[in-house]
């Protein structure tokens, strides 16, 4: 069955949505979809006019009977009316509103939401990532139930055998964006420098003017000998063996739709530091994590301490974590469930 998948930019760029989409669209081809792969400009979803008149083209002109994955970044910023030209159906994916980003102006987070809500009325179907982002698209921007599908993200259930090191590993992976909550954690470091640790962040500087800062908070901190900014310079196998490393994975988000590096946490057996905030509690079983408030390095810099230093609680929650692991679907199940969508859209439009 063909259908097509719009994507900003390189899809090899170094985010948990890209991997998401990336691996959606190998797993689809593999169930045997004619998949056309459509690279949109990446400047979405801050798209100007040229940029914005160029996408509305190539999507204009796709066959009808194709149905349309439509990334999120384009699905919530792309120009309704443009949108509202596009023959074949379409199929957002959202893995969580714009509108919800860190760090909008009040007159930009309204626009972005308004622009959202009306393309997901001219949207077919919508694919989201976890019931989290589900429920704040029925409670927020009027989407129907049955007009939505979780297709949660797989993992690859391969891994290296657990080798803790010493001093403790404090892993945090995640983009140097300000939603990533980096800063709360680097602050929080400082406040256990009495404890026996070294931590790495391994993040690609999406937003270059907030990873130039965090370099500063680094340098500036007493603890800056202890802490590993990677940026991205870290490969897949050396992240591997972060992992297998690490003795706990940290993550000070200040919002999440879901949290796929949660995920990779789970599967190598690390407990997980992280906030009380979006998908991450239904993405984290009970028993796995430690969460605090956003925006509060005391209350992170506590639990971080209470694992470090209660060898029975990090014990207890590594064997929750690898249980909890060894249960998470694989990115075939994604794809099949992605695939169920494209066959009922396809269906209702014939």
């Amino acid at each position: 069955m063909p259908a097509a998948f719009a994507i900003p930019g390189d899809i090899d760029t170094l985010t948990g949505g890209y991997l998401y989409e990336k691996r959606l669209l190998s797993g689809l081809r593999d169930l045997g979809h004619d998949m056309q792969h459509l690279e949109l400009p990446a400047s979405f979803p801050d798209a100007g006019p040229d940029d914005m008149a160029h996408a509305v083209g190539m999507l204009r002109y796709l066959d009808p009977a194709r149905p349309l994955i439509l990334d999120g970044l384009v699905s919530g910023a792309i120009d309704p009316a443009g949108l509202a030209t596009v023959r074949a159906p379409v199929i957002a994916m959202v893995h969580h509103p714009l509108a919800e980003e860190s760090g909008l102006s009040a007159a930009r987070r309204a626009q972005l939401l308004q622009t959202e809500r009306e393309n997901l009325r001219l949207s077919r179907h919508v694919l989201v990532p976890s019931p989290h982002t589900r429920r704040i698209l029925i409670d927020r921007y009027d989407v129907r139930p049955a007009k939505i599908t979780v297709a949660r993200p797989g993992v690859d259930k391969t891994r290296l055998p657990r080798a803790p090191v010493s001093p403790p590993l404090i892993l945090s992976v995640g983009i140097l964006h300000p939603r990533k909550g980096h800063d709360v954690l680097i602050a929080a470091l400082r406040r256990i420098a009495h404890l026996d640790w070294q931590a790495v962040i391994v993040g690609n500087p999406w937003d270059r003017s907030h990873a130039t800062a965090l370099q500063d908070m680094v340098s500036a901190s007493p603890v800056a000998e202890r802490i590993q900014l990677a940026g991205r310079r870290v490969g897949d196998t050396r992240l591997r063996r972060l992992y297998a490393r690490a003795s706990v994975f940290a993550l000070a988000t200040r919002y999440e739709g879901y949290g796929i590096v949660f995920d990779e946490a789970l599967l190598n057996g690390l407990p997980v530091v992280s906030c009380d905030t979006g998908a991450v509690p239904e993405t984290l079983p009970s028993g796995t994590r430690l969460l605090t408030p956003t925006d509060d390095p005391a209350a992170f810099a506590t639990a971080l301490e209470n694992l470090l230093s209660d060898g029975a609680l990090r014990e207890r929650l590594t064997l929750a974590a690898e249980t909890a692991g060894q249960a998470l679907p694989d990115w075939r199940d994604t794809a099949t469930t992605a695939s169920k969508v494209i066959a009922a859209v396809a269906g209702s439009e014939r």
